[in-house]
């Protein structure tokens, strides 16, 4: 088919909720995207993060091409899945030794983390320990999701909009500060959610002190900490987790994006202790964990370390904050340049929009969050070539701005 036959198919049968530029993606390789007319984009802004370790990963296409070829899918009532247990270990061995309940996204990753804490909270309760609880405080400027508990959750009365009456249960604080945080627990507070690093919100980088407070907090306080790990987690920091770089550890994390190499799924991950409370019967999901998506989770795992694509974020994040540095200096409307790893936010003084379509029309895919923050998500793969090119459009787009 055609851009513009494509594009008319969807006028008449796909619902427009999304804000699509006139592009058909139809094949993708790296960090490289094609679109049905031929033309080639330099993309850094992969999949929305999903594909972390870029397009069609050799390793991801071989573990998806093999596990086609034998199981698709199979209930997780009555059966144990081979792919969804090693996945979970090697989560586990390189977190926290959490155990994992599996899913399809990182809403549902959340919703389970959520669940999990006012679940655990009730267990509590109905032992003697505490009043119930069911509060969860979230941040200013978070994003946790598109169902209505985790709009809720998400700190943004933009999202909010149109869908009243929210799920009751979330207070809402400023993101890097523990002291309010520590004012507004009260008897009904059973856990504090936050991202590492705040990514649609504007690429928040926390104060180096402030998730070690939320951590000695929760413990003098008796709740749980959860970290929205979705955008965070799997490598694109640097480590394989965004809290390692503070070294502390959550109760609970969801993670998706990035899990499954470019595949749908997504995870929430819970010291056992606290996990033990979804017994049977408590939380579910059909397609979670399925055989096709582990084995792509596992492969997107395995090349991240033999290919050392922890320390390539590493050098990815240097090199664009560097030259991102250097541009500053030269227009005058960067406020800001910060991020960890493959998680880069650039900030301006002023609407983003246009710079990322200048930036489009010459090749190159990056994105535009909270308004004025240029967001760069590149693949962890990406070599330092790949990065050089893109900063070279990206300052022409800069500089003619």
């Amino acid at each position: 088919m055609t851009t513009r036959e494509t594009i008319e198919l969807f006028g008449k049968h796909v619902i427009a909720n999304y804000a699509r530029s006139p592009i058909v993606a139809v094949r993708g390789e790296g960090s490289w995207l094609w679109d049905a007319d031929g033309k080639r984009y330099l993309d850094l802004f992969p999949g929305w993060g999903v594909n972390g370790i870029g397009h069609c990963h050799p390793r991801v296409v071989a573990a998806i091409r093999e596990q086609a070829g034998k199981l698709l899918h199979v209930a997780n009532v009555p059966f144990y899945i081979e792919e969804q247990g090693r996945l979970a270990q090697l989560i586990a061995e390189r977190s926290f030794g959490g155990q994992c309940f599996f899913c399809n996204s990182g809403a549902e990753g959340n919703e389970a983390a959520i669940k999990l804490a006012r679940r655990y909270a009730a267990d509590q309760a109905a032992a003697g320990a505490h009043p119930v609880r069911y509060k969860v405080i979230t941040a200013y400027n978070s994003f946790h999701g598109r169902t209505l508990t985790t709009v809720a959750a998400t700190a943004q009365p933009k999202y909010h909009a149109g869908f009243y009456p929210l799920p009751p249960g979330f207070v809402h604080v400023p993101y890097n500060d523990a002291d309010v945080v520590a004012k507004l627990i009260d008897n009904e507070t059973c856990a504090v959610m936050i991202e590492p690093i705040q990514g649609e919100g504007g690429v928040n980088v926390p104060s180096d002190g402030y998730l070690p407070a939320l951590r000695k907090l929760c413990d003098e306080r008796g709740i749980l900490l959860l970290f929205d790990e979705v955008q965070t987690g799997v490598g694109r920091t640097g480590k394989w987790f965004g809290h390692q770089n503070w070294g502390v550890e959550p109760d609970i994390m969801s993670l998706a994006k990035a899990l499954g190499g470019g595949l749908a799924i997504g995870a929430m991950v819970a010291k056992p202790h606290i996990a033990k409370s979804l017994v049977p019967g408590t939380h579910a999901s059909t397609f979670g964990g399925n055989p096709i998506a582990c084995a792509a989770g596992i492969a997107a795992f395995e090349a991240i370390e033999e290919e050392g694509l922890l320390e390539n974020a590493l050098r990815i994040g240097k090199q664009i904050k560097s030259r991102m540095a250097a541009v500053a200096e030269k227009v005058g409307f960067i406020r800001d340049v910060r991020g960890m790893g493959c998680m880069i936010g650039i900030e301006l003084d002023r609407p983003g929009a246009d710079i990322v379509k200048q930036c489009m029309a010459q090749g190159l895919l990056i994105n535009c969050t909270h308004d004025t923050v240029l967001r760069l998500l590149p693949s962890m793969a990406a070599t330092e070539a790949e990065i050089g090119q893109g900063m070279d459009i990206l300052e022409q787009a800069l500089t003619a701005s």
